[in-house]
């Protein structure tokens, strides 16, 4: 261990002390880190304070809020964690029509806060998913066809440098760093908040269908057709096959059954999702709950488990998707189970994300029109192993339609981290890498080297 007291300016904890399993623990909860040590700032200057700290100590650091994505940062040895789950306040201008988040935010706070205003947020597919980590991969959300990846709905970042400032990036002040941390990943500096753009909405007609998962080859071949056509912005949808392994977590009635479902999404008239669902509703769901919602509901249509779980996802972008391909997503989360996988879901892009804007950060697009998304619960080693096998698996069998571009939110292992950007955005961010943290002291979970 480098050091043996901790600092007056932040509190510090380290392996053995009170609160330490606590504080290293990552939403994934396959994540089993062990850094040098871990600071625990309520406040910016404490934030600052951390920085120096690391500085001092000859360690890296490395930032968390939620701790989603945390599998892909590998052995955090010789690493100062920067937990920012204490800093939680939310300012909401309704004039401006933006809010300001700190770091350990979540997605479902802000939406909670500004519908209160008659606003909602870019926010994530899951209610607990931090806001900063989220928007420093890009985001893609629900009402991302309408208004864009959430990277590029950001007015202003506060940041903490690598040399210990406390700076603020936007259009006007520090541009590049602006420019990078929207999309780009977290290496550029530890961010205490960010100013987020809202949008006057305050319901969606929102819910699934779903029937059992022997009528999959129907229901994927009547979703493929519906999003092959041009369909509005305002609407997004995504099909979800899932199967309910007899583990601890899922309920003992579902344990070995298996379901095809399909989530719907429209900011426009009710009438208007009627029409396009039409085809869907024709294969007779034995549920269907797409309805007028709230907007501080849209966040759990997907259902996904709240809280730490040990939970392991991995996916990858189409190009395309012909049949060929869903067939090969039917195979794998068959109908009588047999697979470590919980769920295989494709999302379909487009719209918004698909178009660069003038003023976009590192992450302009999504070049794809399908997002591909696979999972399932990890809760010991040896199921861990099956899953991550389980998602090579399924990566595999689609690799032939699998789009140039990765996305970086998606990635729960490491590799290369080209592959996220573009080669001119990438060779940027390398060079805006070297100006502001030459000496690489900042990790990010899928880290940008300098130049």
């Amino acid at each position: 261990m480098p050091f043996t007291e901790p600092s007056a300016l932040v509190p510090v904890v380290t392996a053995g002390a009170a609160g330490w399993d606590e504080a290293r623990r990552a939403w994934d909860l396959t994540a089993d880190r062990r850094p040098a040590a871990i600071a625990l700032p309520a406040t910016a200057q404490e934030v600052v304070a951390a920085v120096g700290f690391a500085r001092e100590h000859g360690l890296r650091v490395c930032a968390q809020g939620t701790g989603h994505g945390a599998a892909a940062l590998g052995p955090l040895d010789e690493t100062l964690l920067v937990r920012t789950s204490d800093m939680r306040a939310i300012d909401v201008d309704p004039a401006a029509m933006t809010a300001r988040v700190q770091a350990g935010v979540s997605w479902q706070e802000v939406t909670e806060v500004a519908a209160a205003q008659g606003l909602a947020a870019l926010a994530a597919c899951s209610p607990d998913v931090g806001v900063v980590g989220y928007t420093l991969g890009g985001g893609i959300g629900w009402l991302g066809r309408s208004y864009g990846l959430s990277a590029n709905n950001v007015e202003a970042f506060q940041v903490v440098t690598a040399d210990g400032r406390l700076v603020c990036a936007d259009v006007a002040r520090e541009p590049d760093l602006f420019w990078a941390l929207r999309g780009g990943g977290g290496s550029f500096g530890v961010v205490t908040a960010a100013e987020v753009r809202l949008y006057p909405i305050t319901e969606v007609s929102a819910g699934l269908l779903l029937w059992p998962a022997v009528a999959a080859p129907e229901v994927l071949a009547a979703w493929q057709e519906l999003t092959s056509r041009e369909l509005p912005d305002e609407f997004t949808t995504a099909v979800r096959l899932m199967s309910f392994p007899a583990v601890p977590g899922i309920p003992a009635m579902l344990h070995g059954r298996s379901a095809v479902v399909v989530y719907a999404v429209h900011l426009g008239l009710p009438g208007e999702a009627d029409e396009l669902l039409a085809p869907l509703r024709a294969l007779r769901p034995d549920k269907d709950t797409v309805r007028m919602i709230p907007i501080t509901a849209l966040g759990r249509v997907h259902l996904d488990p709240e809280g730490p779980s040990p939970y392991t996802v991995g996916g990858l972008l189409l190009g395309s998707l012909p049949a060929a391909a869903m067939e090969r997503v039917i195979a794998a989360v068959p109908p009588g189970g047999g697979t470590p996988l919980a769920m295989v879901e494709v999302l379909n892009l487009g719209g918004e994300l698909g178009r660069a804007r003038p003023h976009s950060g590192a992450l302009a697009v999504v070049d794809a029109p399908y997002l591909l998304l696979a999972g399932g619960l990890a809760a010991t080693p040896e199921r861990a192993a099956a899953v991550a096998a389980g998602i090579r698996d399924v990566q595999a069998a689609v690799s032939a339609w699998a789009a140039p571009q990765h996305y970086l939110n998606l990635s729960g292992s490491g590799g290369d981290p080209a592959r996220f950007w573009s080669p001119d955005a990438y060779d940027r961010l390398r060079r805006i890498k070297t100006a502001v943290d030459p000496l690489d002291l900042i990790r990010g979970n899928h880290p940008v080297p300098p130049a």
